[in-house]
């Protein structure tokens, strides 16, 4: 009854504000990524590194596994930047460590690099609209994918003014690029914001991102450069003004609080081992989200392109995804591998880890389907020991979580190893939003060492911080510690709140799979 009554109180607000519409899309002026990196510090640095390296392959890679090499990289690359920097992000928060983003890239401009943001509409409301401050900088173009027409004094308004075109509000970018030079780019699982960077206080995501530098570098540019000369991508400045964030700002919680920034500069990013390893970008087009309901203009996607690569398996695949919802056809292909002898393993979110209880809905509905195929599912656990998972891979630096903290613990990484040979890492978890609702953008790289510096970071998660879940009776589900585990086997998603599990037995019987 709650749900309905939810439901009409939207359609009530939405009619009540009027369906508002979006300006016109104008001035749009479409812009290119630089073209000869080469000619910069960064180009020459990895042209260097190539040949010292004697790589045969065009494209070098590092695991970006822990807080500080996420970190600390991203504020190196903007401060050596030369001529362009572009971000394409889903969220970017208004709070202490990316302040700290914001400021190194307001001095990249005033030196004179081109600063191009390209950032999803969806979370630019309550103090996060401050971000915006941002496209008003000389030398910074900001724009802002999918635009909805709403106020940004809240995300409940933001929707409401759009709750009639619902079919385009749930189509978001979900795309993450942070690409310095056209030299060197980082792609994965973070957004910007403390919760990604260990300074949160309520909770930290463990997350990976991989470095990249060379060839891969351009086609993730070219990639960029799709979605910021769509049409979807409306510049900041027709759709707010300052004086609308100045507003914003004196409102309750509209100004972010003084920020507690990140220790950060023990981490260079230069010293890592690279992996130089033939590569694919796999790439939704931004058609993708386009406000037709056929998305005619999507193409193959990247999760199509994904479960194509894992039905190659020959012997293992190894899914590391904070968001699981398979769907019907997935499941199939899971069928498929089991049948071949393949052994699949999952890391996902417990519901006590889990930010969506609405994903975790989902993913119970085919629990325990996929345990009697023999699929391995294993469920991270929300507190985790201090310093993260995994240790130190020799190709980045261990531990997810910010050291030492009591923040909630919640998987967002999003990577799959197959046979030990090919990863996968990028924007996209394995379930039915990313294929059919959100545009996505990973990586595939064939190489032995990367596979297995991936591996031992979600092996790690498992063998210290997550229970494996197991299927007694047909029909009962035991969550099993493992062996010298700190904490003890549980029943009925242990260390959730009974709060967690009302909402997520509240969702499971409305919400379509490809929604969650």
């Amino acid at each position: 009854m709650e749900w309905w009554r939810c439901w009409v109180a939207l359609l009530l607000a939405a009619w009540a504000v009027g369906c508002a519409s979006l300006p016109a899309n104008d001035p749009h002026p479409p812009s290119q990524a630089f073209a000869a990196p080469e000619q910069t510090a960064l180009g020459q640095f990895v042209q260097q590194r190539r040949a010292q390296d004697h790589a045969r392959s065009d494209s070098g890679f590092a695991l970006l596994s822990g807080v500080a090499p996420a970190y600390d990289t991203r504020v190196s690359l903007i401060r050596e930047a030369q001529k362009t920097i572009d971000l394409q992000y889903y969220a970017i928060h208004a709070d202490g460590s990316t302040e700290v983003l914001l400021e190194e890239l307001r001095h990249a401009a005033q030196r004179g690099v081109r600063v191009r943001v390209l950032l999803d509409d969806l979370n630019t409301v309550g103090k996060d609209a401050q971000v915006l401050r941002l496209a008003f900088e000389p030398n910074i173009q900001m724009r802002l994918f999918n635009p909805l027409s709403g106020p940004r004094d809240s995300l409940v308004g933001h929707i409401v003014a759009s709750a009639l075109d619902a079919g385009r509000i749930a189509k978001r970018m979900h795309n993450k690029l942070f690409i310095v030079d056209s030299a060197v780019g980082i792609t994965g699982g973070r957004n910007l914001g403390d919760a990604y960077f260990g300074g949160e206080g309520k909770s930290n995501f463990v997350d990976l991102d991989v470095l990249a530098v060379g060839r891969i570098v351009r086609d993730m540019s070219a990639s960029f450069d799709r979605y910021w000369n769509n049409d979807l991508a409306y510049p900041v400045q027709t759709l707010v003004k300052p004086a609308e964030l100045d507003k914003l700002s004196a409102m309750p919680n509209g100004t972010p609080p003084p920020p507690a920034r990140p220790d950060s500069g023990k981490f260079d990013w230069r010293t890592v081992r690279l992996i130089w390893a033939p590569s694919v970008l796999l790439q939704d087009e931004p058609g993708k989200i386009g406000p037709d309901d056929d998305e005619v203009n999507a193409g193959d996607t990247v999760i199509d392109g994904l479960l194509n690569v894992m039905e190659g398996a020959k012997r293992d695949v190894l899914i590391d995804s904070a968001y699981f919802v398979p769907g019907k056809e997935m499941m199939e292909r899971f069928k498929g591998l089991r049948e071949r002898g393949v052994r699949v393993r999952v890391l996902t979110n417990s519901l006590a880890s889990n930010d969506a209880p609405a994903a975790h809905a989902g993913y119970e509905r085919y629990r325990k389907d996929l345990l009697a195929l023999g699929v391995e599912l294993h469920e991270m656990r929300a507190d985790q020991p201090a310093g993260g998972s995994g240790g130190n891979t020799g190709l980045g630096s261990g531990g997810g979580g910010s050291k030492g903290s009591a923040a909630r613990a919640s998987l967002h990484s999003k990577a799959v190893v197959i046979d030990g040979r090919l990863t996968v890492i990028g924007s996209m978890n394995l379930d039915l939003r990313s294929r059919s609702k959100n545009s996505e953008v990973g990586l595939v790289l064939r190489s032995s060492a990367f596979a297995r510096a991936v591996t031992q970071q979600v092996e790690g998660m498992i063998a210290h911080g997550a229970y494996r879940l197991e299927l007694e009776g047909g029909h009962h589900i035991v969550w099993r510690a493992p062996p010298g585990a700190p904490f003890k086997d549980g029943t009925n998603e242990p260390g959730a709140s009974l709060k967690q599990r009302a909402l997520a037995a509240a969702i499971a019987p409305f919400a379509p799979d490809e929604m969650l």
